[in-house]
């Protein structure tokens, strides 16, 4: 049996190494590169994100409180995410209920069951949002490594667009590429900040690097978690997006068809870069990602109304969703998902 100690009453496995979480605005290539971890080997393989701190936690509140540990297990246990973790129901509800005291002690109890029961001796994350509660995980999984992983705004705002997941008000339905790549630049914004905390276990690596130089970026990747990231051993092992990618653009399927960096140039309208750029261009010259030929960020009453909405709206939705009742009761909607 591994050895135990315990830390504020929790059970702590020692033979663990520090957990990962690969982080991101969605779309940006998390579950390429978690699948990329997983298929190193020594990872758990948990093919899920778990939406522990965006989701479970916030929905089901403090777990300090047995009665909502209790309603957790009832829903968690009905849903995908407990089917792929591949545990047994009544060994998993016995220790959350006895040592899950928060969505960080929820996490790790869960993934560290995984990781022994496959054999392994680490684990981790791929859930893109968790980029906004990077404050609860340093302060509940003290140890672990973030790796934010960053795309061009552009291919990312394509990809929002072309699975519908950019909601512009009424008013702006022709904006929703600018829509998403607001929210590109916000999330980033929010998650590099919060990311200063983790000190040197924080870490940012560019999309476009790890598709045109994955020997190399991941091997640094790999010195950075301690961890031997071998490119032709995940190459071999290919699992999941390395060898089907989680591609939004139907005929990408396979390795020899997918070409997702700069796709912008070829799948955007001049006027719809010159737009787009007019309102994020600012942050892609920031991250260093250059603009369109002659293009420089707008200064228009547009571009201005578009920015002063939507960054504050962004905000003001997140502070809804984690400090109000009402914005605790949105979840249930996505957990109610998760159990289809």
């Amino acid at each position: 049996m591994p050895e135990i100690y315990r830390r504020a009453g929790v059970p702590l496995d020692v033979s663990m190494k520090p957990p990962v979480f690969v982080v991101g605005c969605p779309r940006s290539g998390t579950t390429l590169l978690y699948h990329m971890l997983l298929s190193s080997g020594g990872f758990a393989v948990y093919r899920s994100e778990t939406n522990v701190f965006n989701l479970l936690a916030p929905r089901f509140g403090d777990f300090r409180s047995s009665a909502k540990r209790r309603n957790l297990m009832a829903h968690w246990l009905r849903s995908k995410l407990f089917e792929v973790s591949g545990l047994e129901a009544g060994e998993i509800e016995a220790a959350i209920m006895n040592h899950c005291h928060s969505g960080g002690d929820f996490l790790r109890i869960v993934m560290e069951s995984v990781a022994r029961k496959q054999g392994v001796d680490r684990w981790a994350d791929s859930t893109p949002d968790h980029l906004l509660y990077l404050a609860e995980i340093r302060a509940q999984l003290p140890g672990a490594y973030v790796i934010h992983i960053i795309r061009d705004g552009r291919d990312v705002a394509l990809s929002y667009a072309r699975q519908g997941w950019s909601y512009p008000l009424p008013w702006d339905r022709r904006q929703s590429l600018a829509v998403a790549g607001l929210y590109w630049e916000w999330i980033i914004k929010k998650g590099r900040k919060l990311g200063e905390g983790f000190g040197p276990r924080y870490r940012e690596v560019r999309f476009e690097e790890l598709v045109t130089r994955p020997r190399e970026t991941l091997k640094e990747l790999g010195e950075f978690i301690g961890h031997d990231l071998d490119y032709d051993r995940i190459q071999g092992a290919a699992i999941g997006s390395v060898s089907e990618p989680n591609t939004s653009f139907a005929g990408e399927a396979g390795r020899e068809g997918f070409h997702p960096v700069s796709r912008w140039k070829s799948k955007m309208s001049a006027v719809e870069i010159a737009d787009f750029e007019g309102v994020v261009g600012g942050f892609l010259s920031e991250l260093g990602y250059p603009l369109a030929a002659g293009a420089t960020p707008s200064r228009s009453v547009q571009a201005l109304r578009l920015r002063a909405t939507y960054l504050a709206l962004f905000e003001t939705k997140h502070w809804l969703r984690t400090h109000t009742p009402l914005g605790r009761l949105s979840h249930i909607g996505r957990m109610m998902l998760a159990e289809e």
